[in-house]
């Protein structure tokens, strides 16, 4: 990992490398010369996601195989979406900012697919669940929970409306499969596309460490409730641009995926 001077005094660019294999993950980012933290860099570690998965996926282009995912296709806004710490103090700063009107509507759609969730007896399980887990129950769970068909509350017309800044966990759900296999993985069988490298992963780590919890993620529709804790996780891993960008990327070879299960739905 090796730091380069950037255009602006204020910011470094740093490249790394991370083994993958045989291979190996090369990278630079322009991060901030001073003081920072991860939630802060949020934004930097977004845009290299992106760039692993257009890697990605112009290999399997190259390949024959194309990822089907695009715009108006949201089946997977339907599935249970973990967050790490990081994102949902981001995601909160943010939604400090809108006026309060926008506010009181967005927490009354987290609050109606809540209801719902309650309603079909699947609160108590997603709290007591590591849905994210290659289990039976946890895969029965993530069906159940689709067949529920509730809208990620940042859906607005079949589009996600903070795209920008959506969590890495959706970035990194694709599939080179037809769209409508993803409404019922258990019957159609979806093809999701394994990414050598899972940065949402990265930050479970991270945050699991700091919050003492073997998970390091809540749902994403627990957000609003984790806002009224004033919690500001990326404080505990601060630090000068590059020394906070290397505490993420040492975490990069602890995270590398399973393999997947075909009795599995697709992780969101």
């Amino acid at each position: 990992m090796t730091d380069q001077p950037s255009n602006s005094p204020e910011t470094v660019t740093v490249e790394f490398a991370v083994g993958i294999g045989d291979g190996k993950f090369t990278a630079s980012a322009i991060v901030p010369a001073g003081l920072t933290n991860l939630t802060q860099i949020l934004p930097v570690l977004q845009s290299l996601d992106d760039s692993l998965i257009a890697g990605v996926t112009a290999q399997l282009a190259e390949a024959g195989q194309i990822v089907s995912c695009k715009l108006g296709c949201t089946h997977c806004c339907r599935q249970l979406v973990a967050i790490n710490t990081f994102e949902a103090e981001a995601l909160t700063a943010w939604i400090q900012t809108l006026p309060e009107s926008r506010q009181q509507q967005l927490a009354q759609r987290f609050h109606q697919a809540l209801l719902k969730l309650a309603a079909a007896g699947l609160i108590d399980r997603m709290v007591n669940e590591d849905w994210l887990a290659d289990t039976e129950s946890s895969n029965q769970f993530a069906l159940d929970y689709l067949y529920q068909r509730i809208p990620c509350p940042f859906l607005e017309d079949e589009s996600c409306s903070i795209y920008p800044m959506r969590p890495l966990v959706c970035r990194e759900y694709l599939v080179t499969s037809a769209p409508e296999h993803c409404i019922d993985p258990s019957t159609l069988q979806s093809l999701p596309v394994r990414l050598p490298l899972h940065f949402s992963r990265s930050l479970n780590v991270i945050s699991a460490v700091l919050e003492q919890d073997t998970r390091g993620w809540i749902p994403l529709l627990f957000l609003f409730a984790w806002m009224k804790a004033g919690a500001h996780p990326g404080e505990a891993v601060a630090g000068t641009g590059p020394q906070v960008l290397l505490e993420f990327v040492k975490t990069l070879n602890h995270a590398v995926p399973p393999a997947p299960s075909a009795e599995r739905p697709p992780e969101n």
